[in-house]
């Protein structure tokens, strides 16, 4: 029987040829593609385990993922029931609500059962209507990305990526790296949170939950700093409970350290989140106020004034005293060539012997020092 089987020809051999370049090419633009987005996700993942604080890592979710990955919407949504993030947030500072890309939850369940849900990441075309309340100015995103965090199979909140490019991010694209990064996201977030209470727990007194002496020593040289550079005005407040010594001889000291913590409460009501309040020691408090000026520290001093004056404390045994308080205002003084730690100093020295005029001068009042 003869042979039918024939040889390719040249031209089919050039086919095959070009073809399998093409393949190849293919093949290392992928290659390299890939390369370059490992280098990115590594880079992003050692980057996040480097930070030491909420503030970092909240920045290097939002705006270094935006960075690193060329995306113009990114949305990040903390499950916090206990509000625990915010109030790491406002020892450091800064006030939840300022951070525009950043929703912090009391239960995803009820903010969006379907949300909740994920498990893994889902990769797909964005809808308003599904995704409106992760995105909720996302009307010119094309696909998107949900990253579950999830740390020990509890979901403890959703990393959105959003991109204009409707193949961005597909259902058909693999999803490992992303569901690592938002693994690696949850774990930074929970360490970050630890080691932030315990620096808490190291700058606050326990008796009345304000920071403590040694926090205002470290907030003081920042805030003074930052006036300086900026030419914003800065005060001080030193407040003392009046004839607190009889509180305690007369009720005992536990009815002192509910004096305490009552005034404590009061002042906190009269302050902005950006002000600092510490107990500096015993029955006295010291207070930051940055942006505020002599005129404005005055008004305010008076309001905790009256508000600790207006209406007696309870103790134990259904018993209630009546508590003034004396307080010293200091603004910043701006010398020519004066250090920060001149400045500061100062201010604090001034506020004191404020307080001791008022204190002088019949107590239950406010002194401003003297210009």
């Amino acid at each position: 029987m003869p042979n039918t089987t024939s040889n390719p020809s040249s031209s089919d051999l050039a086919f095959i040829n070009r073809q399998l370049k093409q393949q190849l090419k293919a093949l290392t633009r992928e290659a390299s593609h890939n390369e370059v987005v490992l280098k990115r996700f590594h880079d992003r993942e050692l980057t996040l385990l480097a930070t030491e604080t909420l503030p970092e890592l909240l920045s290097c979710l939002i705006d270094g993922m935006k960075s690193s990955f060329d995306l113009p919407n990114i949305k990040l949504v903390l499950h916090d029931p206990d509000h625990e993030l915010r109030h790491l947030l406002l020892h450091s500072g800064i006030e939840p609500e300022s951070l525009p890309d950043i929703r912090f939850i009391d239960q995803i369940e009820h903010f969006s059962p379907k949300l909740a849900r994920y498990k893994s990441p889902w990769l797909g075309p964005f809808t308003n209507q599904d995704h409106a309340l992760l995105f909720p100015d996302g009307t010119l995103l094309k696909s998107i990305a949900i990253l579950p965090m999830l740390r020990r199979s509890k979901l403890v909140g959703l990393i959105g990526l959003g991109s204009h490019d409707p193949n961005r991010f597909t259902r058909h694209h693999a999803s490992d790296f992303l569901n690592r990064l938002a693994t690696i996201s949850a774990i930074c977030l929970e360490n970050t949170a630890n080691r932030e209470h315990l620096v808490v727990a190291g700058l606050t007194d326990a008796l009345t939950g304000l920071h403590n002496r040694r926090y205002l020593e470290s907030r003081l040289e920042e805030e003074v700093t930052r006036a300086l550079r900026y030419q914003h005005a800065l005060s001080c407040l030193f407040i003392d409970a009046d004839h607190f010594k009889r509180i305690n001889d007369t009720h005992g000291h536990g009815a002192g350290d509910s004096v305490l913590r009552e005034i404590a409460l009061r002042v906190k009501e009269c302050l902005r989140a950006s002000d600092i309040a510490t107990r500096y020691g015993g029955e006295e408090f010291a207070l930051l106020l940055p942006q505020t000026d002599a005129i404005e520290a005055c008004n305010l001093a008076e309001r905790i004034r009256q508000r600790i004056e207006d209406k007696p404390i309870a103790i134990h045994g259904g018993e209630s005293v009546s508590m003034t308080v004396s307080i010293g205002v200091a603004p910043m003084r701006y010398e020519k060539n004066a250090n920060t730690q001149d400045v500061s100093g100062k201010l604090l020295d001034e506020a004191d012997k404020s307080l001791y005029v008022a204190k002088e001068s019949g107590r239950n009042q406010v002194q401003l020092a003297e210009q």
